[in-house]
């Protein structure tokens, strides 16, 4: 969340796990230890089901009341093959009793259900982490598919680790054994009896999970009351074995949140409730027309779930047929969007012309992923920012909004909501994997914080001619905005021809006049760089003595969680640095010049290699110095303090 700093915990976001203190004796005579956070990492085989797993951890954390942050990775593909290193499906979740930013930079607890997931997450595991391990799967093939020569249980490798082998798959069997289920069907269940053990070791509450199985598997009781089963048998096995003699609470985040209704969400779902929103807030029907892409498949999900507020959901039979729609239903009206990912925008880009050229509001919702092609399509980037400025024909100007967290994806949608309708233009919506995947809680707003988004269509003449005659003129500007009427088709008298040829200022007629032209094409500029853009503001504490800092960090999009965690690190250590995080990256607020101007070091992190960076020289001749990362991962706030302290004491 973005509360104030209180504590050296909150300083410390993603490091290491805060103060043990023991609570007296817990259920079953064992001990049990109140830590102020914690970061978990479950991790398998692309089947055994750990997104369902951590999302389940997840949900029960959030009704218990932590803060937190999540971070799932996955295969790209369907099926990968089993067992093997680019099958591993991991889900990392961080959650704690105080204000926290990221998903943490490393697991303090890692499940593995098999070699290739232990060898996977390995390296990211600190010494003295526990590491919870499924035995059943350390046999001699499976190892072998990892390079494992011999057991990394026997061999003394895992000694700076604090190892619980636990025989997932047989205890999970024999607990099932009543049910009549195959053994294959039986061991399907083995993330369940997991869960169960990790929901007893950190007192998680276990009714919700009960009752979200027995719905997902209404049809099949039988297997409901299996998995049901295996959660509880997990949970009975944590409370008796001798192997888990402690258990570890954490308190809720009383102090984290202003007072309100909250819920755990994900970037794309808040997203997709941010478009509900913005039709009801604009008292106009939402229409979708979309193709499914990574990671932006969500939204097209969740939106057809709601008809009832007006929603029409549309999936073409490619991303040109899925925007030609959509902007065919911003002509007639309607709040229009498309979703896609960075290939999707590339063969949207001529058609996000045409609705530069037609003057109609369209949000371009863009997840951004690995590229190149199809590069990395589960994995996060930030790389699609010069495609969404400069990817079309032209002098093609779009405004381009950027949320920063999963939550911030609400409100967000409504900026971007806004910029359209007000301005008649296409809107980047500029998301990443990190953010639509990833989770954390949200205070669900009230109605009347909502801004009004409600529009005026044209509904007569607007142009008076020489000889008096009164005429519809759709590209006669408001003075203010720049924007053109939105007249709806078949409404008498405004009847207007529209399609990509250049239009006369005002009539709207086929023109090429080269005079009109570069009047019409800085006029869209102008357009684009008039909207009011709230300015960007500084977090720069300054010392006793009221002076502040020489060096500034400057973000953008999901960079925003890491960045801070970093800037509490350093300022924890004594350091002054200031930071910034921009929403709006077209057109930049107004006062950002100014600020870039007031420090001598400005720091550039971004997942790219460099970008923002660079538009910022282009614009401001300022010295930004960019530290890039195209990994596909999230940047780790520990990497980035020591790059802000190297960068202070140059």
């Amino acid at each position: 969340m973005t509360s104030q700093v209180s504590s050296p915990a909150e300083q410390a976001d993603g490091a290491l796990v805060g103060e043990q203190r023991s609570s007296g004796d817990g259920g079953g005579g064992k001990e049990v230890r109140r830590l102020d956070r914690v970061i978990i990492r479950f991790a398998g085989d692309s089947g055994d089901g750990m997104q369902l797993t951590g999302d389940r951890f997840t949900s029960e954390t959030a009704t218990f009341g932590n803060d937190l942050s999540t971070l799932p990775n996955f295969p790209a593909e369907i099926r990968a093959p089993a067992g093997t290193l680019p099958g591993v499906s991991s889900f990392q979740l961080h959650f704690a009793d105080h204000d926290i930013l990221t998903p943490g930079d490393a697991p303090n607890v890692l499940v593995a259900m098999n070699p290739a997931a232990l060898k996977a997450n390995l390296a990211d595991v600190p010494r003295g982490a526990d590491i919870i391990v499924n035995t059943d799967e350390f046999t001699k093939r499976p190892m072998a598919k990892v390079g494992y020569a011999t057991s990394p249980l026997e061999d003394g490798s895992l000694e700076a680790y604090h190892v619980h082998p636990v025989p997932l798959t047989t205890l999970t069997i024999e607990a099932l054994k009543d049910f009549g289920l195959s053994r294959k069907e039986a061991e399907r269940s083995k993330n369940m009896f997991a869960l169960g053990l990790l929901s007893w070791m950190y007192h998680r509450p276990t009714e919700g999970t009960e009752k979200f199985l027995r719905a997902k598997f209404a049809k099949k009781p039988d297997i409901a009351e299996a998995n049901v089963a295996a959660f509880r048998a997990g949970w009975n096995f944590g409370e008796t074995t001798e192997d888990f003699a402690v258990s570890y609470e954490v308190a809720p985040a009383t102090k984290a949140f202003p007072t309100g209704t909250y819920r755990n969400i994900s970037g794309n779902l808040a997203l997709s409730y941010g478009l509900v929103a913005a039709g009801k807030q604009a008292d106009l029907p939402v229409y979708l027309g979309s193709y499914p892409i990574t990671p932006a498949s969500d939204i097209l999900h969740e939106l057809s779930k709601h008809k009832n507020f007006g929603v029409r959901t549309f999936q073409a039979e490619d991303e040109i047929a899925a925007i030609g729609a959509a902007l065919g239903a911003a002509f007639g009206g309607q709040l229009a969007v498309t979703t896609t990912s960075g290939p999707g925008v590339a063969l949207k880009s001529e058609t996000i012309g045409l609705a530069v050229s037609l003057e109609l509001p369209l949000l371009v919702v863009a997840i951004q992923r690995g590229g190149p092609s199809t590069g990395l399509p589960t994995k996060t980037e930030q790389a699609d920012l010069l495609q969404a400025m400069y990817g079309r024909n032209g002098e093609a100007p779009v405004p381009i909004v950027a949320p920063r967290t999963p939550a911030d994806c609400f409100d967000a949608t409504l900026d971007a909501a806004r910029i359209a309708l007000t301005y008649r233009t296409p809107v980047f919506l500029l998301s990443d994997g990190y953010l639509a995947n990833g989770s954390e809680p949200w205070r669900i707003p009230d109605i009347d914080e909502l801004p009004d988004l409600r529009v005026q269509f044209a509904s007569g003449p607007n142009h008076q001619l020489a000889d008096g005659t009164e005429v519809f003129w759709p590209y006669k500007r408001d003075e203010q905005t720049l924007a053109r009427p939105w007249a709806v088709p078949g409404t008498p008298g405004l009847e207007h021809r529209i399609g990509g040829i250049e239009k006369q200022d005002g009539t709207g007629n086929i023109s090429y006049d080269p005079a009109n032209h570069d009047f019409m094409v800085r006029t869209r500029q102008a357009k684009v760089d008039g909207i009011e853009v709230p300015d960007v503001e500084v977090d720069d504490p300054a010392d006793a003595t009221g002076e502040g800092a020489d060096t500034l960090v400057l973000g953008w999009g999901s960079t925003y969680g890491p960045i801070t965690a970093a800037v509490r690190r350093v300022r924890g250590a004594g350091e002054r640095i200031a930071q910034a995080h921009l929403r709006h990256l077209n057109p930049f607020p107004r006062n950002l010049g100014e600020v870039l101007a007031r420090y001598d070091k400005v720091i550039v992190p971004e997942m790219n290699l460099g970008q923002l960076a660079t538009l910022l020289r282009a614009k401001y001749l300022v010295d930004a110095r960019s530290h890039t990362q195209v990994s596909g991962m999230p940047f780790k706030a520990e990497q980035l303090a020591e790059v802000f302290k190297e960068a202070i004491n140059d």
